[in-house]
């Protein structure tokens, strides 16, 4: 099934579910700062956001974040430890969706590049943290830092 496919039935079954679409996010730390990445697409073009994604349908929490940032940062991560849930359904402008955030690690010395998703990354200090920040990932941030800091 071609990839195109893929993505209309994808979005029909968006349309047509009752149920929150499950997402995954990584909180990425270098000395104390939290990596954002400045979105490439909608929805939040030009707003900063953890990178993450969809779970794809069989695909474990665990596995999918795994995958996210492989194909979003071009690396391995491991996961350090589970940051939290976060399900208002208002967080996406999309649709209701659910995010499991975790806390990730470095597993090589590989620089990140970035997909098309991605226009530039950086690491900001929670004192430094751009204005223009999309989802609920500001909360995230903040409860991140209260907890970590």
């Amino acid at each position: 099934m071609g990839s195109f496919f893929r993505s209309i039935l994808y979005i029909l079954r968006l349309i047509r579910s009752k149920s929150p679409i499950l997402a995954v996010d990584g909180v990425i730390l270098k000395e104390n700062k939290i990596l954002l990445v400045k979105r490439a697409i909608p929805p939040f073009s030009d707003y900063w956001s953890l990178p993450g994604g969809h779970v794809k349908y069989g695909e474990t929490v665990e596995e999918a974040i795994k995958r996210e940032m492989k194909e979003e940062l071009g690396m391995e991560f491991k996961i350090k430890k589970l940051v939290g849930v976060y399900s208002d359904p208002k967080r996406d402008p999309r649709y209701h969706s659910t995010a499991v955030m975790f806390l990730l690690a470095k597993v090589d010395g590989k620089e990140i590049h970035l997909n098309f998703e991605g226009s530039k990354y950086k690491y900001f200090s929670f004192k430094e943290l751009p204005q223009k920040i999309g989802f609920d990932h500001r909360k995230i941030i903040e409860d991140f830092f209260k907890v970590h800091l």
